[in-house]
């Protein structure tokens, strides 16, 4: 007798949200002020034309832009101070649990006890996010021991798809029968690679952290399950989003506070050529799927942009979709990274019926794109 691929399932999921929240408002005032500051002290430089005037922020042009509100952050001192514009982390000797390894415990408990789970019964935690604190030992590895956690435990980092690779990477384990119950935590600190000095980009981020239990459907104890139907990934190279910060900087003798060395993006390029490849693959792994745009009850997509997420939607359903059926959570909480989709898929995953098709979708960076469509199981 030939034995049955285990279901790679979805039993639990859990949110952190970072401790203090800055509206729109007050950081338009920051970015403001230091922009005045800027101005004032190149004036000569500016009236002789060897460099532009910072132009202010706006609350409008926010809002227009992305349909951001607020974020949460870490710390917000040291963000709206416009002498610093950038958090401050107090240093940690190693001794003591890293920041980013301790803001994935809570989320990471939460999703837990969701699926009725213990840490103990984790037998792989993938760490998968954006910006790691440290290149070595990985992050998961110190989650891991914090937690409790059984087996083995690696980083990931596929910017803001993360996430979404790497609940496939869970899928893969379970299907491979490598691991009983798997642990994707996505402990996004990105207040820390945003440059809150550019007019461009100083809105777009929050922090947070998301988990997610993927583990055999046949083992779940817990109601409510969503059992993962198919994964799809692609990535195609572009620099249209870029962050060039690494422990080779120290080496080209450059200021690893420099522009480059942060979060940059070509916004209008990056738009027009990652919708369409986003509408695409997820037609693609809908039609694969023997499913269609329209028999998908929920979609939870990466909140970077209210009108990406708007065009995408659109142009797989043929119309505007409801907040119910395509969930935006960015207003309140910014782009997250690869926490995004999963913060959407957390926090309006009830209401859906026995069988409902929904889709988890990242993209970004890359840039890359990651599919997971999931049944809901009462």
């Amino acid at each position: 007798m030939t034995p049955t691929t285990p279901v790679a399932s979805i039993t639990g999921t859990g949110l952190w949200n970072a401790p203090e929240v800055i509206t729109n408002e007050e950081l338009v005032a920051s970015f403001n002020e230091y922009a005045r500051l800027q101005n004032e002290a190149n004036a000569a430089a500016i009236a002789r034309g060897e460099i532009a005037a910072l132009t202010p922020s706006s609350v409008e042009f926010i809002e227009k832009a992305s349909g951001i509100r607020r974020r949460y952050v870490i710390d917000r001192k040291g963000v709206l101070d416009p002498q610093r514009m950038r958090p401050y982390f107090a240093p940690r000797p190693n001794e003591e649990i890293s920041l980013q390894a301790e803001i994935c415990l809570s989320a990471s408990r939460d999703a837990l006890a969701m699926a009725g789970r213990d840490a103990a019964d984790i037998d792989l935690l993938i760490l998968a996010c954006a910006n790691m604190q440290r290149p070595y030992p990985a992050m998961a590895i110190e989650v891991q021991q914090a937690l409790g956690t059984s087996g083995y435990a690696y980083d990931m980092n596929v910017a803001c798809s993360s996430a979404t690779f790497g609940i496939e990477q869970a899928a893969n384990a379970i299907r491979a029968g490598t691991a009983r119950a798997v642990l994707v935590v996505s402990p996004e600190i990105t207040s820390a690679h945003l440059d809150w000095r550019d007019r461009d980009s100083h809105f777009i981020f929050g922090d947070v952290c998301t988990a997610v239990v993927v583990e055999d459907a046949a083992r779940a104890t817990a109601p409510g399950r969503f059992d993962i139907l198919g994964t799809r990934l692609a990535t195609r190279f572009s620099n249209n989003i870029r962050n060039n910060a690494g422990f080779l900087s120290r080496c080209e003798d450059i200021d690893r506070d420099a522009h480059d060395q942060l979060f940059v993006q070509e916004g209008r390029k990056v738009f027009k050529e990652v919708c369409p490849m986003v509408v695409e693959h997820i037609g693609g792994h809908l039609a694969q799927l023997g499913l269609t745009p329209q028999g998908v009850a929920r979609y939870w997509l990466h909140q970077a942009n209210l009108n990406m997420n708007q065009f995408i939607a659109r142009k797989l359903l043929g119309s505007d979709p409801s907040l119910e059926r395509a969930p935006v959570i960015l207003d309140e909480y910014a782009n997250t990274a690869s926490a995004g989709s999963i913060i959407a898929f957390h926090r309006h995953r009830d209401g859906l019926a026995d069988g409902d098709i929904g889709v988890i979708c990242s993209f970004g960076a890359g840039y890359s794109v990651g599919c997971v469509v999931v049944r809901r199981v009462n």
